[in-house]
């Protein structure tokens, strides 16, 4: 075996200082395996190394919380006697490279992730960021990507309960494709990724080990240059059959309790889940890596460890049950091996036909990661961007000509070629798929149901990571409290580009310290999540994309509000306040082609407030329909209103503000609600107690949509026209249709 030196190092990732901790944690030089085993455990992607210190801020726990960071998934308490385990995760490089697979490939290790836990998974949700519609590259990457996603999801049988996808050019040389997952498990019959009790088996199940994904968690902490295609061999490749074979197997042998600890082989394949599961459980390993089931000769014992091959477990079983596992997984057609066995001694011992072929302390590998403070500065740009005075936006020739132009544009248009491929109903627990504010799923044998939204405007924190961040989490939280649902936790995917950066440093750290404000007070505390960095293509990086997940609970599913119009005379409300805020809209980036200025500001009091008022008029049954205002402010907003029952609306509002300004402002803290007139004063007297602005501004109409400002019409439309709009533009503007 050829000796190591600091440039076979380099080649692994590890720097000069990182090379000599490796010696100095061995006592000796390092060979092939174990430079390979260091370098994928001390990635950004395994180890979070530059990301660690900033994520200690985040508030983590609550009543609700049974397990929060540090294992496959997070966990929360949804009553009767049922968990939920969620968790969110990036495969933004891979999907890149080869989108299908990549795309693919993250869906099936989210869903591992949760049912490692021991919890079904119940949905999934996809957050997508592409490069400009117009870039040479963009209609492969969305034809791919969807491609992956829908086919890994559907063959596996869960439901996409939706998402969010949006376009910018800051993504035309790294997509992001962000994948969460959820599953609900018994209280009682959580499981972990711990290697416990000295003697007991380490087993192997699912498919066979091949040469795909090797180097995977080193390809994804790495930035992309002109090289990025010869990454391709490092993608892994996914089947979801197998999928499905393995998740029915792990919930038998878990119904039978024959398993002490679980984990998946996600990133770092069998490196990452055999030193992890040690590391939890105080303990250390021997492993037999002629034993491991490979489905190509030759392998070496450096491409077993490191392999990224799909669908596989790693697991710690007393060795009375060992011969019973075997037992179920031939039942179900899967490879399962007994490949080891858990020791005292601390550390990875790797065998390879008796040979020794790496001896690692698995605190040296996991615990002595190195963690970096890495060097921070308030970004340039900000001078120019904070510098941009918003009222001197053009004012435009025509309210509705911008208003059509919105609809249809990439991000605004709807998503429908998305969402019909993915089967948004299997399982029948859908209460409400894409398209309203939340995803809604009924808990099967309870009158309650879980209610999911996801996302981030990546624009918005650009131009102020920090407050960017509290919209992030605020209005997700916002979207399922306009469904009647009371947020629980979240998860967090943190998309940036190099920390070799000072400022992308700053941003992350903003970005932090925004969700864990918004966290705190709107009780949602982070329970896991992932670290994607590296997300650039040389000096290029994208915006700060803090995604957010964030669970939500309805105690009674009947109290379910839709985010549409729903009945004709319905009288509509505003609610919150509107103000001169256009910085890093939609409106301004088709107006001026840039992004300037601020993002809306947040009050947390007032979002906390209405967040409480929109849950306290679902209770009382007072909503007919309720929809966020976000992104193309209040016109966008009621025009969404009508999607659902083609019903329209005549509004009329006075203000001050230029008639624009007031149409496209995108102010935090807002929603449209639509009550029967019977309720009206019920409605707005709890609004008033929950200290909500409120205003009437008209009526659901039977198609008519009419919208007025000071008396005269800005928008005279129809349902049926918005509805063509938002439902065709976005197949024609990607692939031309």
């Amino acid at each position: 075996m050829k000796e190591i030196t600091l440039k076979i190092a380099q080649e692994h990732g590890l720097d000069a200082a990182e090379f000599e901790l490796t010696k100095k944690i061995l006592g000796r030089v390092p060979n092939l395996v174990e430079i390979g085993i260091f370098s994928a455990m001390w990635s950004e992607h395994c180890s979070y190394k530059s990301s660690k210190v900033h994520l200690r801020r985040f508030p983590t726990t609550g009543k609700q919380v049974v397990q929060g960071p540090g294992e496959n998934a997070g966990v929360i308490d949804v009553g009767n006697g049922l968990v939920a385990a969620f968790k969110m995760e990036s495969h933004n490089h891979p999907s890149y490279i080869e989108p299908v697979q990549g795309a693919a490939t993250g869906v099936g290790g989210i869903l591992r992730d949760v049912f490692t836990m021991g919890a079904r998974p119940i949905a999934s949700y996809d957050c997508l960021r592409f490069g400009q519609p117009s870039h040479p590259k963009t209609r492969y990457l969305v034809g791919g990507v969807v491609h992956g996603i829908s086919m890994y999801g559907n063959c596996f049988g869960v439901p996409n309960g939706g998402g969010s996808t949006r376009f910018h050019e800051c993504y035309n040389g790294n997509i992001l494709v962000n994948v969460m997952t959820i599953g609900l498990a018994k209280s009682d019959a959580l499981f972990y990724g711990k290697a416990s009790g000295v003697g007991n088996k380490v087993m192997y199940i699912g498919s066979k080990t091949g040469r795909d994904g090797i180097h995977g968690a080193v390809m994804a902490s790495d930035t992309f240059g002109e090289e990025s295609e010869s990454k391709r061999p490092t993608v892994q490749v996914g089947d979801p059959f197998t999928e499905k074979l393995l998740l029915e197997a792990c919930l038998e042998i878990f119904e039978k309790k024959l398993v002490e600890g679980i984990q998946d082989m996600g990133a770092a394949g069998l490196t990452s889940s055999s030193f992890e599961m040690a590391g939890r459980g105080g303990t250390g390993i021997n492993m037999y890596l002629d034993k491991v089931p490979q489905r190509e000769t030759g392998m070496t014992p450096y491409e077993i460890m490191l392999s990224e091959s799909q669908e596989r477990m790693l697991l710690v079983a007393k060795p009375e049950n060992e011969a019973d596992i075997l037992e179920v997984l031939q039942k179900w057609d899967l490879e399962a091996v007994t490949i080891g066995e858990v020791t005292d001694h601390g550390r990875v011992k790797l065998f390879f036909y008796g040979e020794l072929s790496a001896d690692m302390p698995v605190d040296g590998c996991v615990d002595a990661a190195p963690k970096y403070e890495r060097p921070m500065k308030k970004p340039e740009y900000l001078k120019i961007t904070s510098a941009y005075d918003a009222s001197n936006l053009p004012a435009p020739k025509s309210i509705s000509a911008i208003f059509f132009s919105l609809l249809g544009s990439p991000n605004l248009s709807g998503k429908n070629w998305i969402t019909e491929q993915y089967d948004t109903m299997i399982g029948t627990n859908t209460i409400f798929g894409p398209g309203h504010d939340a995803n809604v799923l009924r808990v099967q044998g309870t009158n309650t149901a879980l209610a999911v939204s996801t996302g981030c405007n990546e624009t918005y924190c650009y131009l102020d990571p920090y407050t960017g961040g509290m919209i992030a989490i605020s209005e997700c939280v916002r979207n399922l409290a306009c469904v009647g649902a009371r947020a629980l936790a979240s998860t967090d995917c943190l998309n940036f580009g190099s920390p070799m950066n000072p400022e992308i440093m700053w941003q992350l750290s903003q970005a932090v310290d925004g969700i864990s404000t918004a966290a705190l007070a709107l009780d949602a505390p982070i329970v896991g999540g992932n670290v994607s960095l590296y997300n650039q293509t040389d000096d290029l990086a994208i915006y700060p994309t803090p995604m957010m997940g964030v669970v939500g609970i309805l105690e009674d599913v009947s109290k379910a509000v839709p985010s549409f119009f729903q009945s004709e005379g319905d009288e509509i409300f505003l609610l919150g306040e509107t103000l001169a805020e256009t910085g890093g809209s939609e409106y301004q980036k088709s107006v001026l082609g840039k992004d300037l200025g601020l993002p809306p500001s947040l009050d947390l009091n007032k979002e906390r407030n209405l967040i409480n008022a929109l849950i306290a008029l679902s209770d009382k049954r007072l909503s007919a329909g309720a929809h966020d205002c976000s992104e193309g402010g209040l016109l966008i907003a009621l025009a969404e209103c009508t999607l659902g029952k083609g019903l329209g609306c005549e509004v009329e509002i006075k203000s001050a503000l230029r008639d624009d300004v007031l149409l496209f402002s995108e102010s935090q803290s807002r929603a449209v609600l639509s009550v029967k007139t019977a309720n009206a004063k019920a409605a707005t007297d709890l609004l008033a107690k929950h200290n909500v602005p409120c205003v009437k501004i008209g009526v659901v109409t039977s198609g008519a949509f009419v919208v007025k400002v000071n008396g005269t019409a800005a928008v005279s439309t129809t349902a049926k026209e918005i509805q063509k709009v938002h439902g065709q533009s976005f197949e024609g503007q990607i692939f031309g249709k």
